[in-house]
């Protein structure tokens, strides 16, 4: 045994200075089969909800040989999917940083009436459902919403456009950028 690795006994059981704290302490300790258990169960889990789905996409999408696919990339629908990807990334990261940043050093600097509802707004897309923010928009900007007969009006359009795909990409990720600065 290493100097470093002396032995300490706990409840018969001999465990070293390099094991964790949580297997030091009793009440914290598990068999071997309950941690091969779980760690099984969670890279089931993984496999099954995340690895099987990305590899029935690059399944179908490979289907027909890699021709097709690169074929496919080039098609003027692609090419306008990725366009309108880079833009919406385009605006979407730097309105992020901006006010993610800004809303970040507020909370983090400052006690001020109203600090619990920025914190709240900002963990909103965590909390709701992808069906429920699209809902929100469309009961904000849709023909029949809060704002759309007067963007109707002025010949705005904010659903279906790039400004829709904006707002929608910037709601979804600012909370990532707030709180990885929090």
């Amino acid at each position: 045994m290493s100097a470093s690795a002396f032995a300490v006994r706990f409840d018969g059981a001999t465990w070293n200075s390099e094991s964790t704290r949580f297997e030091r302490n009793i009440a914290t300790r598990e068999s071997q089969w309950v941690k091969w258990s779980i760690i099984g169960v969670a890279l089931s889990f993984f496999a099954l909800f995340l690895l099987m789905p990305l590899l029935a996409v690059f399944v179908e999408a490979l289907r027909k040989g890699l021709g097709v696919y690169f074929a496919a990339l080039v098609e003027a629908e692609a090419l306008h999917a990725i366009q309108l990807t880079l833009i919406a990334a385009a605006i979407s990261v730097p309105l992020n940083l901006v006010f993610g940043v800004a809303a970040a050093w507020a909370i983090a600097k400052f006690d001020f009436r109203g600090k619990q509802l920025l914190i709240t707004l900002i963990d909103l897309p965590f909390s709701i459902s992808p069906v429920v923010a699209g809902l929100l928009f469309v009961l904000i900007f849709g023909m029949h919403g809060w704002l759309g007969p007067w963007l109707r009006d002025h010949g705005i359009k904010v659903l279906f456009a790039t400004p829709g795909l904006v707002l929608a990409t910037t709601f979804v990720t600012l909370p990532f950028v707030a709180r990885q600065l929090i």
